[in-house]
């Protein structure tokens, strides 16, 4: 997908034209990885633009910067604020958010802890990560050869930049295998997640998900959907899966700021089907939650 441009993006405290965001060649996380980051949704409402759990997100940025040993300069107050201001500059009424913090220009080596960092705000349009018409008919998925990288490695509690190197494996050898997303096995063969996603299942009316424990991003969007699964009296179960428990499932679905929240249409050739009632009802229940539809849920939208 070609990157939209836009007027301006946040960079260490100030907006600065878009063509101006840049770093030096030598920066020391275009070496070794050495950044963080979120992805975060701002959606049209009927009261104007409201970005979803903002500062949910930014507390998720900030602990994954202090895990990380960088010290961001900004609180998570402020970094809201900096995300405002970037939309309103920007004019736009729906985007998407990416915060990241990075160590900077002045020191090489895989020590990181002398370089400077960086924090930069980028805003644009972007329309669902999987497509609009996979909310509708769903995707085909394959599971990975790749496996996730395991807890005492790279951190999955971490959103660094580092993780995703594995991630563009699998999608890599997704795509070329005719799917349009891979689902990682963990190192003891549980499924995990996918590629940007975290998995859900439906079986007999129970929705499961792998835990926390068994090596996943906790994925806000997951995490709201697990709120509102509860909601409609669905019971929902963290528990760890094998393959053939998405082999057997009756509905799949993925959940993800990027992808919201994507049903699932086949695993490795085993047809699931289309998207079922389960991951209908959550589905539109989400989007009235993200759109302002739905005062249960406003405490979780930011509005400008």
């Amino acid at each position: 997908m070609a990157l939209p441009e836009v007027e301006f993006i946040w960079m260490d405290g100030k907006l600065v034209p878009w063509a101006d965001a840049k770093v030096h060649v030598l920066t020391h996380a275009l070496h070794y990885g050495s950044g963080v980051f979120e992805g975060i949704r701002c959606y049209e409402t009927a009261d104007g633009p409201a970005v979803f759990r903002l500062f949910d997100h930014m507390e998720r940025f900030d602990r994954s910067a202090r895990m990380l040993f960088m010290e961001l300069g900004y609180s998570v107050e402020e970094l809201v604020e900096a995300v405002r201001e970037t939309i309103r500059a920007n004019n736009l009424p729906a985007c998407y958010i990416r915060p990241l913090a990075f160590r900077g220009y002045g020191f090489m080596g895989v020590d990181p802890i002398n370089s400077p960092v960086q924090v930069i705000i980028a805003v644009w349009p972007w329309d669902s990560y999987l497509g609009e018409d996979a909310l509708v008919h769903g995707v085909d998925v394959g599971i990975s050869s790749w496996r996730q990288r395991g807890i005492n490695a790279v951190p999955p509690g971490i959103k660094s930049s580092a993780s995703y190197v594995n991630s563009g494996f699998a999608k890599i050898e997704a795509n070329r295998h005719g799917y349009a997303e891979g689902i990682l096995l963990n190192e003891t063969g549980h499924v995990c997640e996918g590629t940007g996603e975290n998995i859900f299942i439906v079986r007999d009316g129970v929705i499961s998900t792998p835990p926390v424990s068994d090596g996943i991003l906790e994925g806000l969007t997951r995490d709201s959907v697990i709120v509102i699964a509860d909601s409609l009296d669905y019971p929902v179960i963290e528990e760890s899966l094998v393959r053939t428990d998405l082999y057997a499932a009756d509905e799949i679905f993925m959940t993800g700021t990027a992808a919201e929240v994507v049903p699932v249409r086949s695993v490795d050739g085993h047809v699931i089907g289309d998207a079922g009632p389960v991951t209908l009802e959550l589905q539109k229940a989400y989007f009235a939650a993200v759109r302002g539809q739905d005062a249960v849920y406003e405490e979780w939208l930011d509005r400008l």
